[in-house]
């Protein structure tokens, strides 16, 4: 996979546009003063665990007896679902109340921005030696970069595109990660079969 598709996957799963109401309604208990403080430490502890995937990732495959095959299968099932909800939300909302009325790691950090799915992309990202971990890194700064822009930019991106303009981005940034899932259930499987 190359850098940038690797860094368009990445920022399709991490679905800023798609988060920017979730960020919103969650912040929105938060003293405005706060709000960009939040979000940036919130941005800064994503990339910590993100970078800490990347580089640890393939021990992590050691210990867990896991091969690239079945990463790259598991990862597919993974982003066809994650798809599938963006294009079909469920019904109800995503986050009950924060306690405290401040998010703290929970739940912006972590699951919205690195999430589950991200994770388990990063670990399949990593290269066979390390020093092709460049192109990896790159993405995922390129990825969280555009992200982190998105969601500083979210109150004049909703007041500008409105709730069914963020909708209609989020289920058309679905349909591409679709695309992108079924190409790795090609790959995992392709690879199983030789």
């Amino acid at each position: 996979m190359s850098t940038m598709t690797a860094a368009l996957t990445l920022f399709l799963i991490m679905d800023p546009l798609g988060n920017v109401p979730v960020f919103l309604s969650v912040l929105d208990e938060v003293p405005a003063g706060r709000r960009r403080r939040v979000l940036v430490r919130e941005l800064a502890v994503a990339l910590g665990v993100m970078l800490l995937f990347l580089f640890v990732g393939p021990s992590l495959m050691g210990v867990l007896g896991l091969s690239a095959t079945a990463l790259s299968l598991a990862g597919g099932v993974v982003l066809f679902l994650i798809a599938l909800r963006m294009i079909f939300p469920p019904v109800g909302g995503l986050m009950g109340d924060v306690p405290g009325g401040e998010p703290m790691i929970v739940p912006l950090a972590i699951p919205l921005i690195a999430g589950p799915s991200v994770l388990a992309t990063l670990l399949m990202l990593h290269p066979e030696r390390p020093e092709q971990i460049g192109g990896p890194l790159l993405a995922l700064l390129l990825a969280w970069g555009a992200t982190a822009l998105i969601l500083m930019a979210a109150p004049a991106l909703y007041r500008r595109l409105g709730k069914r303009g963020l909708v209609a981005i989020e289920r058309l940034m679905g349909m591409v990660l679709v695309a992108v899932a079924v190409q790795m259930l090609i790959d995992g499987l392709r690879a199983a079969l030789a």
